[in-house]
């Protein structure tokens, strides 16, 4: 331990350009110590700036300080010689099996502070000093520690490879150049550097570019991730509530028909039971009258036989039971059937709009755009039973098959008046609203039939109605031989296969809508890429008299 306390004080007192023990030290005014002959050459080469610095910390002073002999630091520093120990640097100084070793050590290495790039030499902290004090080496390109310099030494030449060949993509000396490189595309190492630094600044660029947009995609998840649980949480909260009141609705009718029943009942048991004691009361007195009549069959006088005869036999009047009706035992079966039928009704309701409030039967997307199905039957996992809406269809229209089916008639039809409905354009769109991940399939025939999607809120008068020819619309005008694409009035002519059916592919928060030509194998025809702000229906142009189109059935 005393051994590496020495050393330290050794250290402390170099002087830190010559590196050795400080002769005659002196103090300059930022705190540093060096030997008072360094400190003076150093100052004598900065005389023409009339500006001097520290070697260390390089804080600068005007005009040149008055150096004096710090005579309590000299010494120290005797008592240090007196030791006969030499300055030596602690372990920790010295270059480890991981680390760039100094190439003019001898003996033991100290660690490399920094690489020349000229010199191809690694240098610890004192061998390194001559590239900050000597003009020529002061120009020299100095690095972080490397322990590949030798990679910059030309295998053929012996040289230092300053050169870059674009033909052969390779670094090259000077001689190279001129000898197997000759006529070749070479430039120096600097100028390439700066091109693919050039490069480089404009991949880090785009790469930076991908971080904030894949940081603003992860922001945009988070917060759908929170609006969803936000929804989710309400839902379940208003659900409850309701299905509360519904439980409590349901109980308190049960109370109500439990109260009428019984009530009823008391209506229907009160006269019933007031007859039975009557008949009871009848009962108890003719058998009370049928035993004094039977002890008086038993008398031998017949004196009293004839006697009490006539009292005896006299009978009270007979209770009225001609208002007893008695009536097959179905005095509230209605009532049952009725709670019955109310039971069954519930169920129907609960079976048959229960996909309307049930958590699967509206699927939650996110914003990572999904992939596009690859055959049919991808595709058909997303089909919808889409139906046309009689109070937006033309008056050409005839809708038939449920209403999937429209024709364009010659005859105007008989529809009321609907402020949904088309005026100028024979066209009609579905019932229902699309949103997430939709297909659905059109079979056509005749001249020319649109396939399209609109918002609800398109145009129903002017020419600006028609689909495709304002941007509220997207439209696949289909022809025999031919097909054409519409949005805001501007076409675009598609090349594909002639079909007489026409798939429609739309995940509408991705905001992907594709058309494609059905028959054997599905062929693209056209893919638009927006942002649909508003959910889509499904639409349906029809050009001449006798045209077709038929939402197909896929399930």
């Amino acid at each position: 331990m005393a051994q590496k306390g020495v050393q330290l004080d050794q250290e402390t007192f170099s002087c830190s350009i010559c590196l050795d023990l400080l002769k005659d030290p002196v103090a300059i005014p930022c705190g540093h110590s060096y030997c008072m002959g360094c400190i003076k050459s150093f100052w004598d080469g900065e005389d023409q700036k009339k500006i001097y610095s520290c070697p260390q910390c390089r804080q600068a002073f005007t005009p040149r300080p008055v150096l004096v002999k710090n005579t309590m630091l000299a010494a120290l520093v005797e008592q240090l010689k007196k030791t006969g120990l030499q300055a030596a640097p602690a372990d920790h100084c010295y270059a480890g099996a991981e680390d760039v070793a100094c190439d003019v050590c001898t003996g033991r290495k100290l660690k490399a502070l920094k690489s020349c790039l000229q010199c191809l030499i690694s240098y610890c902290e004192k061998h390194l000093q001559p590239h900050y004090d000597v003009g020529p080496l002061k120009k020299h390109k100095l690095v972080d520690p490397s322990e590949k310099l030798q990679e910059n030494i030309c295998s053929r030449h012996d040289e230092v490879m300053k050169m870059f060949c674009r033909t052969d993509q390779q670094s090259i000396c000077y001689l190279c150049s001129v000898d197997e490189h000759k006529g070749h595309d070479t430039v120096s190492a600097a100028a390439e550097r700066t091109e693919r630094q050039r490069e480089l600044e404009v991949s880090r660029q785009n790469i930076q570019q991908r971080i904030q947009d894949r940081e603003k995609d992860v922001k945009l998840l988070q917060q759908e991730v929170e609006a969803v649980s936000r929804s989710a949480d309400k839902a379940v909260e208003d659900s409850e509530k309701i299905f509360t009141e519904l439980i409590r609705l349901l109980q308190k009718r049960s109370s109500d028909v439990k109260q009428q029943i019984r009530s009823q009942q008391e209506t229907e048991v009160s006269p019933v039971k007031e007859l039975q004691e009557k008949l009871e009361q009848e009962i108890t007195e003719l058998k009370r009258k049928d035993a004094e009549l039977k002890k008086l069959s038993h008398t031998e006088d017949h004196n009293q036989f004839l006697h009490n005869y006539p009292s005896l036999s006299q009978l009270s009047a007979s209770t009225d039971s001609s208002s007893i009706n008695i009536r097959p035992l179905r005095y509230f079966e209605d009532v049952t059937a009725a709670v019955s039928q109310l039971r069954d009704q519930l169920q129907d309701i609960l079976t048959e709009k229960w996909t309307n409030i049930s958590p699967t039967g509206t699927e939650v997307e996110v914003l990572l755009p999904q992939p596009e199905p690859k055959t049919r039957a991808g595709f058909l996992k997303y089909s919808r039973e889409i139906t046309l809406d009689p109070n937006t269809a033309d008056t050409q229209l005839l809708l038939s098959d449920g209403n999937r089916k429209a024709e364009r008639m010659k005859q105007h039809q008989l529809y009321f008046s609907h402020p949904d409905r088309f005026t100028e354009s024979c066209q009609v769109l579905s019932s229902e609203s699309l949103t997430g991940r939709c297909y659905w399939e059109v079979e056509w025939s005749g001249g020319s039939v649109d396939v399209a999607v609109a918002y609800k809120n398109i145009s129903r008068e002017g020419y600006e109605s028609a689909f495709g020819r304002n941007n509220q619309s997207w439209s696949l005008d289909c022809k025999t031989n031919s097909y054409t694409f519409w949005f805001n009035d501007i076409s675009t002519r598609v090349f594909g296969p002639g079909s007489s059916r026409v798939g429609v592919y739309l995940d509408h928060t991705a905001g992907i809508l594709s058309f494609y030509s059905v028959s054997k194998t599905m062929t693209l025809l056209y893919r638009v890429q927006t942002t649909f702000t508003q959910p889509l229906h499904a639409g349906l142009y029809l050009c001449y008299e006798g045209d077709t189109a038929e939402l197909c059935k896929l399930k």
